[in-house]
């Protein structure tokens, strides 16, 4: 099946931007008309409609454009607009012809953005970059899966190969591919938590034992009280709108917690209530606070002052001692802590007023059931991880854990990121994991450590990578310091990307690359045994089923699990102790594996088969049990980070635009925001213009300042005028990734700190701009 892309070329310069006024509620009819319509335009009625009817429903496919849960009652549309968008660009009938690679050379391709890119079509054959050469060519797939094994063998050492997933990857697939990995010798297993809840994962696995979110989806409408923090929810993960809608319903109240103003918090027009499209919709903030960026663990802090304050005032009163006693320890270190407070510091961190604290302090001492929830605005500053473990410290004073209607929602972006992890995705699994692989497969794992996101960019950098693979994602395009990553891609001796479409890691490449084109989540998947379903962990520890429902685009395209299965038998053979070709004629083999080795899968094909799906146990919700040292949750002490900006300053957080999910772009148009046409935008708050000499709409280079004295800098951004918070400014990711540093890291968690960069803006001439923009390399310049 071959078709015409959807568009020719693009011009993406920030002067023909088109600039309007930010929305003040999200979804309603436009939600549908922008979910459905490109939908029609692209895939045809017939196929859309049995797509969307089959998204997120119990006997069909898991959406991948977000981990957000299933309610227990699904509607027949059970799908958001960036899920519709994200269903339109994997499951396009539009497929790349052969004639492109000859077309265009990957010299070429780097000319073109992340947009175009995407926009071409599916990926149907495997293709080649030979050594010297500048053009990928078609090859066949044992010829392809012959090299990848011949280059692997080749390795003087297992560590100089690194195996990288994306989140979208279902469990069977992840679970196999860590085998892989680990069969060949190897912990390299960085994926793309290691850019977004990695800082959660430490925190809370430090403090209460695991890293996953302690609510299901119903204490959502159970709750007192909802702290929405560091997230948009109206774009990242539009169904939580309709779970903060039943809340409000119910009669809680909700606080957000956000620098910038984001309609989807603010007001909701359901598209499936009269009242959301001919009514006013629902509104959500009580309170909205716009915190400077990064001051969120200080205002944690304070309110937690405010809640022990009231309990000398009031001994007994406040506190949830009994649930304190029996299971928390740190209690007096940590008040002792926060006695001395310095609320003077606190305004200064936080940029909001003492009446903005003193009114979520008796929000939260009112409310016997509170949730706090979270996503990336929390978890990508310099100090995360301590402010994560802020957020537990509020919750657990009062007892809000373990209980109905509370406990800590940090929201996973991706599909399955979260049962990656669950199934071994990770460069340092603890050791009672790997043994039970060893006793399941009869082979001994490593057990040092492997790389992380960033560490695996410094091992290319350095020249210690030699095979790069890489289950789906872009990463050279989502990691931090674009210029250093793009330079270590170049030095890898094999580059192999498992892909549905061309993305710009396809076109950073070393000496040969490989792109090996997968089916995709709505793809029927027929193996020798049959039919076949994967299964997906979404935020709350659910695992439910996922069967694809339209057949591929191409008879040539072969599953995750295939490509996987076939690279292990390049390498290993067909003699090993390990049965690749059965896990790939038959799935439930490999769950029979995950059973015997990862905690919570009894009877795993059973209950899916009988259910599709279950809640995996989690000890802090079920029944109030730490899997600490001391099997208690910890209360700590945590110091926290201000970051001074120099006069003339502002603190830079990057962020998706409205029609993106991740690296990938559906559109150049931002319409909750009132962007148009363009993607080249800083918002920065009026008064913070007027102050800086800098005018609305005025085109300007962006450069991040640290002390390696480095000048990184994008270029030709247009400023907008938007309520954001005094002193801050904000960008799209991936184009504001050039500003941060390699090693600018989370302590502790090792994710790039996205969200503390420390910017200034150089006007630029109108001649410079046209000059630049004359160029391709000119638009595309990352420093």
């Amino acid at each position: 099946m071959t078709g015409k892309a959807p568009i020719e070329d693009i011009n993406e310069d920030a002067t023909e931007m088109v600039v309007g006024e930010p929305k003040t509620w999200a979804a309603g009819v436009p939600g549908v008309t922008h979910s459905m319509g490109p939908a029609f335009a692209e895939m045809g009625i017939g196929r859309s409609l049995k797509l969307m009817t089959n998204m997120n429903q119990k006997d069909g496919f898991d959406c991948m454009s977000c981990a957000w849960p299933d309610p227990d009652h699904r509607k027949s549309f059970e799908f958001c607009e960036n899920g519709a968008k994200a269903v339109t660009w994997e499951a396009t009938p539009v497929t790349i012809p052969r004639s492109f690679w000859s077309e265009y050379s990957i010299t070429n391709l780097l000319d073109k953005s992340e947009y175009w890119l995407g926009m071409q079509g599916r990926l149907v054959e495997p293709l080649y970059k030979p050594k010297g050469k500048d053009n990928y060519q078609p090859i066949s797939w044992d010829n392809a899966f012959r090299l990848v094994g011949d280059r692997l063998k080749e390795l003087e050492s297992p560590n100089e190969a690194t195996f990288y997933t994306s989140g979208r990857t279902a469990n069977e697939t992840a679970f196999i591919y860590q085998l892989l990995a680990r069969s060949f010798g190897t912990n390299n297993l960085p994926d793309c938590s290691n850019m977004c809840h990695e800082s959660t994962g430490k925190a809370m696995g430090e403090v209460i034992g695991i890293g996953k979110n302690t609510i299901a989806y119903k204490d959502f409408a159970k709750a007192d009280l909802i702290i929405v923090m560091g997230q948009n929810p109206g774009t990242n993960h539009p169904r939580m709108l309709t779970a903060l809608e039943e809340a409000k319903e119910a009669g809680a109240e909700i606080v957000a917690i956000n620098p910038l103003l984001e309609a989807g918090l603010i007001r909701y027009k359901n598209p499936q209530k009269v009242k959301g499209i001919i009514g006013h919709g629902t509104g959500l903030a009580d309170q909205y606070l716009q915190i400077r960026a990064g001051g969120d663990g200080w205002l944690m802090k304070a309110i937690s002052k405010q809640v022990l304050d009231a309990e000398a005032a009031a001994p007994g009163a406040v506190l949830d001692h009994k649930f304190i006693d029996e299971h928390c320890s740190g209690l007096e270190e940590f008040a002792d802590h926060v006695s001395g407070l310095d609320h003077e510091a606190v305004l200064r961190a936080t940029g909001l007023t003492t009446a903005e604290i003193d009114e979520l302090a008796a929000r939260y001492l009112k409310a016997d059931k509170v949730i706090i929830t979270w996503a990336m605005g929390l978890t990508q500053h310099k100090d995360a991880v301590s402010i994560i473990k802020e957020v537990i410290n509020l919750l657990l004073l009062r007892g809000n854990m373990g209980k109905p209607g509370a406990g800590a929602s940090p929201i996973r972006g991706h599909s399955n990121v979260q049962g990656d992890r669950t199934m071994g995705i990770w460069e340092q699994m603890p050791p009672a994991f790997l043994d039970k692989l060893q006793a399941e497969f009869n082979f001994d794992p490593p057990r040092e450590d492997g790389y992380d996101v960033v560490k695996a960019v410094e091992a290319m950098l350095d020249h210690k990578t030699k095979v790069w693979i890489a289950m789906g994602g872009n990463m050279v395009a989502a990691v931090s310091d674009t210029v250093a990553a793009e330079a270590g891609f170049r030095n890898v001796g094999l580059n192999v990307q498992i892909s549905t479409k061309l993305n710009r890691n396809h076109l950073t490449v070393g000496e040969e690359a490989l792109i090996l084109p997968t089916m995709g989540r709505t793809d029927i998947d027929v193996q020798a045994s049959g039919p076949q379903m994967v299964t997906v962990e979404d935020s709350v520890c659910a695992i439910h089923a996922s069967r694809g429902k339209v057949p591929p685009v191409s008879d040539n395209l072969l599953s995750e699990i295939s490509i996987v299965t076939r690279i292990a038998r390049a390498v290993f053979g067909d003699d090993g102790p390990i049965n690749w070709a059965g896990f790939e004629a038959n799935y439930d083999t490999i769950r029979d594996h995950i059973e015997h080795v990862v905690k919570g899968f009894d009877n795993f094909n059973e209950r899916l088969k009988r259910d599709n799906g279950f809640i995996l146990p989690h000890g802090p919700r079920d029944s109030r049990t730490f899997n600490t040292p001391s099997g208690k949750a910890l209360i700590t002490v945590n110091e926290l980070e201000y970051i001074d900006c120099p006069p003339g300053r502002l603190l830079l957080q990057s962020m998706r635009a409205h029609d993106q999910f991740n690296t990938t772009i559906y559109s150049l148009d931002d319409r909750y925001r009132g962007i148009k046409k363009s993607r080249r935008v800083i918002f920065v708050n009026p008064d913070d213009l007027t102050q800086l000499g800098v005018k609305d709409g005025q085109i300007v280079d962006v450069h991040s300042e640290f002390t390696d004295n480095v000048d990184r800098v994008v270029r030709n951004f247009k400023v907008v005028s938007f309520p954001t918070s005094r002193g801050c400014a904000a960008t799209y990711f991936p184009e504001g990734n050039p500003l941060v540093p390699l090693g600018f890291t989370a302590d502790g968690s090792n994710t790039p700190a996205s969200k503390s960069v420390v910017i200034r803006l150089e006007p630029v001439s109108t001649q410079d701009v046209q000059e630049a923009n004359s160029t391709p390399e000119g638009l595309l310049a990352g420093a």
